[in-house]
């Protein structure tokens, strides 16, 4: 199960940048529907030359998504993975407390 979550956190990044990369070139999506690519390129090239920051957003949304999906299966992965039970990198796992240690003062 462990290879299907991080086959699935690492293909679904790279098609969305693919699709992102493809409507940026002209090849992507059709006009009217909208992308991140899409947003990047055509009519929208002239506005960011004037404005720079209206290109900003796009990326940075395409940006928060990749890195979210990214995370989110690796989460997952650590949940569902057997070796990880009980151990530290689990998570709702709490740490055992280990016991006191009782450091005696030395005697002079």
């Amino acid at each position: 199960m462990s290879y299907l979550i991080i086959i699935f956190s690492m293909g679904v990044p790279g098609t969305i940048l693919a699709e992102a990369g493809l409507s940026f070139l002209g090849f992507g999506i059709p006009a009217p529907a909208p992308s991140w690519g899409g947003m990047l390129s055509g009519s929208a090239r002239t506005y960011m030359f004037r404005d720079p920051w209206m290109g900003l957003w796009p990326g940075i949304a395409l940006t928060i998504m990749v890195y979210s999906i990214s995370i989110f299966g690796d989460a997952v992965r650590d949940l569902l993975d057997p070796r990880l039970r009980g151990g530290v990198g689990r998570y709702g796992v709490k740490i055992k407390k280990t016991a006191a240690i009782k450091i005696e003062p030395r005697l002079q």
